[in-house]
């Protein structure tokens, strides 16, 4: 194999280069989680936009995840056990107030128990339990519920924090728009796609499809407790400033403006889980737009760019309305496909 006085520069002396495309949570998380654990590596992180214009600022950052049906339920426990247990420890730590990292207790409910009343998660979180008849009763639309404690990541917070510790790490951070991994490739040993919805171009990734999620912020101050429907479109989510309510689940739906008919339809149905929110006040509306995909996709290409002789591909997207919730595990998962990469193209790299 031919290799160019660039890339041979880098084979023998120079720090292997990395870069990240993308600046939500997966972004974030992947960018800090290879800073750190192959600290040899010189890692930029590429993105037209940055918090506060990411999908991931207006997520409501509750931990638990819906089920992905062709990837081994194994793999999906450690992703969610490895972001738990991340952003556990940052709750616990002096740094939770400024990353924005909490833990909160609540309820989902459902009209008709789920046909896995425990799902996969149930022994990560803190003290799942069934709701009692009597608990139920303060819902008399639904027959079944869970209570547990969990974690809340409010992504406005932990996106600038996490932008910080990746810069303590050695990490680069460069406004650009990529629209090609070509581009890219003279420049990087590994490219790591954490575009999102974007890797629908970006990777012509047909599967990937947008998924509007609309919301609202109220100023509810007395409520404490989340309660989320099962169907996922209701929801009620205090934080530390405001309260969350939902939602939309509008497939194949880029419209980003507020629609008036969602606002009432959100309010009607959170009034109906908890009547004492007609006394809020709605301090603002939201408009996202989830990458939706069957499952997440975290891979390597098999070949590498420019007929075997450019810079390897890994990616890390399409979580859905899960990003939050695995993003650390999946970064994990990256990280170590992006020291495989290095490890066959650099064998004797220091990493």
């Amino acid at each position: 194999m031919e290799v160019n006085t660039e890339q041979k520069s880098r084979i023998t002396g120079a720090k292997v280069k990395v870069a990240v495309v993308g600046a939500g949570v997966v972004g974030f998380s992947t960018a800090v989680r290879v800073a750190e654990a192959l600290p040899r590596c010189s890692v930029t992180l590429l993105a037209d936009k940055f918090s506060p214009d990411t999908t991931s600022d207006g997520a409501a950052g509750i931990l638990f995840a819906g089920q992905f049906p062709d990837i081994p339920l194994e793999r999906q426990r450690r992703w969610f056990q490895d972001s738990f247990d991340h952003l556990l420890a940052i709750a616990k730590s002096q740094h939770a107030p400024e990353a924005g990292v909490l833990l909160s207790s609540g309820c989902q409910i459902f009209k008709e128990p789920p046909a896995d009343k425990r799902p996969y998660w149930w022994d990560t979180v803190f003290g799942f339990r069934f709701l009692s008849e009597r608990e139920l009763r303060h819902f008399p639309e639904h027959t079944f519920g869970q209570a547990f404690t969990t974690i809340k990541c409010e992504c406005s917070s932990y996106l600038p924090w996490l932008r910080n510790r990746f810069t303590k790490a050695g990490g680069k951070v460069a406004q650009r728009k990529v629209s090609s991994f070509e581009e890219l490739s003279p420049d990087y040993d590994v490219i790591v796609n954490c575009s999102g919805l974007g890797s629908k171009e970006l990777a012509r990734d047909d599967g990937v499809y947008p998924v509007r999620g609309q919301v609202l912020k109220v100023d509810a101050p007395w409520l404490q407790h989340f309660i989320r429907d099962g169907d996922g479109k209701t929801y009620i989510y205090p934080g530390s400033r405001y309260v969350t309510l939902g939602g939309t689940r509008q497939d194949g739906d880029w419209r980003l403006e507020a629609d008036p008919g969602d606002t009432e339809n959100i309010l009607e149905r959170c009034f109906r889980l908890e009547p004492s929110l007609r006394r809020g006040r709605v301090l603002g509306e939201w408009v996202g737009l989830r990458p939706g995909r069957r499952n997440p996709r975290v891979e390597s290409e098999a070949t590498r760019l420019g007929g075997g002789h450019g810079a390897h591909v890994v990616h890390n997207y399409g979580h859905g309305g899960w990003g939050v919730s695995l993003a650390w595990g999946t970064a994990v998962d990256a990280a170590r496909l992006v020291r495989r990469c290095l490890q066959e193209t650099h064998p004797h790299a220091k990493l």
